[in-house]
């Protein structure tokens, strides 16, 4: 099957070409029919499926036979985070390219003053976070009885993040007659819930296990014993090691994606970081350079964990394993994307067991351990410094009082990361490269 049995257009399939895409993947072949037939669809796809175009790809169809540039919103897709949400925009601006649509996009972290701005010249597509879209709301600035066309995306997300219930109200604020879209990589009951009540006779697509991982990603658990600074040590070995082309490394806590990125740096890796602490700008100013290979390693918190479509990463590096059994799933599928194969590996320490099993329960699956021993170089011993005579001269309780101020000194100078042997390295730390991007 290819893309021009789906019943798509020859300006959407001239715009898919382009992209090099020849072969639909499964829920792209079981939806794009459904979705053209203005049918409801509850797709539940694990991610790296090709679970956007899926919706993309008809929307523009369907859209393009209305009337362009209404005053108000003609179809709306709600994402649960910013980086979501602006991956959709970038989709569309990709494969609508040949047709006349307008898009607008409402994330946080941006002026809102622009956003009310491209709503009053009117919008074909609204691309939105839940938060933002409700204080537009709030504020009177957007109405959506003439949006025909919802889409919720990465519904069990949504869950996690606590916007059903602005998801049960944007869903209120819309017309009754429309199409409803929802994706999600699993069907808990809530989501269940939620798509009985704003759904019509939905068709089902399930083209994955829930929580079940890509076998095209090969994984591995590797014990660390040691403390903080023997994980960062095995971490090394194993970019060095193996044939990084790029890599996306995940901590639990943002302290720790700085203090990681921080040390990669330190030891002469071309790395950057992105986590929830961030501004957008530079959040997407550090993803460009990414993309563009400025970097090709990638300290990253749970912010990034789904749905990020970035090509030919590599290897996926869990620096913590995961809380939440259900994010190591979408923390892996970054890598082994669109037909591709990846390498993940989780750095586990002893009181990180328990994740492990949770993470074996819920994909059904013994993940291989893999052994990595790293020999230290041990640290050079410093030359003792030869004491003047004059301070073998001094009364005893001087040399007391000097000896404890030089401790409390070097106590104020010490790195708060200890990342042990340093390889015989200590240079310093490269400046922060921050790029400005346009829209």
């Amino acid at each position: 099957m290819n893309f021009a049995d789906l019943g798509l257009s020859a300006e959407l399939l001239r715009a898919v070409d382009d992209t090099g895409y020849t072969e639909p993947t499964p829920i792209q072949a079981s939806a794009i029919p459904s979705v053209l037939m203005m049918r409801d669809i509850i797709g539940v796809a694990q991610t790296g499926t090709g679970k956007t175009a899926s919706f993309v790809l008809p929307m523009i169809d369907i859209l393009a036979h209305g009337r362009a540039r209404a005053l108000m919103p003609r179809s709306l897709i709600l994402e649960p985070t910013r980086e979501l949400a602006a991956q959709v925009a970038e989709n569309f601006e990709i494969y609508g390219k040949y047709h006349k649509l307008s898009m607008a996009l409402l994330i946080g972290g941006v002026q809102m003053g622009d956003q009310v701005k491209a709503l009053e010249k009117g919008v074909d597509v609204l691309i939105a976070t839940p938060g933002r879209l409700m204080d537009l709301f709030g504020r009177g600035k957007i109405l959506l009885n003439g949006c025909s066309m919802l889409v919720i995306d990465e519904a069990d997300r949504m869950l996690d993040m606590g916007f059903i219930p602005d998801i049960e109200e944007i869903c209120q604020k819309l017309p009754k007659q429309r199409q409803t879209l929802l994706f999600s990589a699993t069907m808990p009951p809530p989501i269940k819930k939620l798509a009985d009540k704003f759904l019509e006779n939905p068709k089902t697509i399930e083209v994955a296990r829930p929580a079940s991982t890509n076998i095209n990603i090969a994984q591995w658990v590797v014990p660390v014993k040691g403390p903080a600074f023997e994980k960062r040590e095995v971490l090394r070995h194993l970019l060095r090691e193996e044939a990084v082309s790029t890599a996306i490394i995940f901590c639990n806590r943002k302290t720790a994606v700085r203090e990681l990125n921080k040390s990669l740096k330190k030891h002469g890796f071309a790395a950057g970081e992105i986590h929830g602490d961030m501004e957008q700008s530079a959040r997407i100013a550090e993803l460009d350079r990414f993309k563009k290979g400025d970097i090709n390693i990638l300290v990253a918190s749970d912010v990034a964990a789904r749905g990020l479509d970035i090509k030919g990463v590599s290897h996926v590096f869990n620096f913590d394993a995961p809380w939440h059994p259900d994010d190591y799933v979408h923390r892996i599928g970054r890598t082994g994307r669109g037909g591709a194969t990846g390498i993940a590996y989780t750095l586990v320490a002893p009181d990180d067991a328990e994740n492990i099993e949770n993470i074996e329960k819920l994909t059904g699956q013994k993940i291989d351990r893999r052994e990595v021993k790293v020999e230290s170089a041990p640290k050079p011993e410093r030359p003792q410094r030869a004491k003047p005579e004059a301070e073998e001269r001094a009364p005893r309780r001087w040399r007391e009082r000097d000896q404890d101020r030089g401790h409390d000194d070097r106590r104020r100078r010490r790195d708060p990361i200890d990342d042990g042997p340093d390889d015989g390295w200590n240079g310093p730390v490269p400046a922060f490269l921050s790029v400005s991007i346009t829209a």
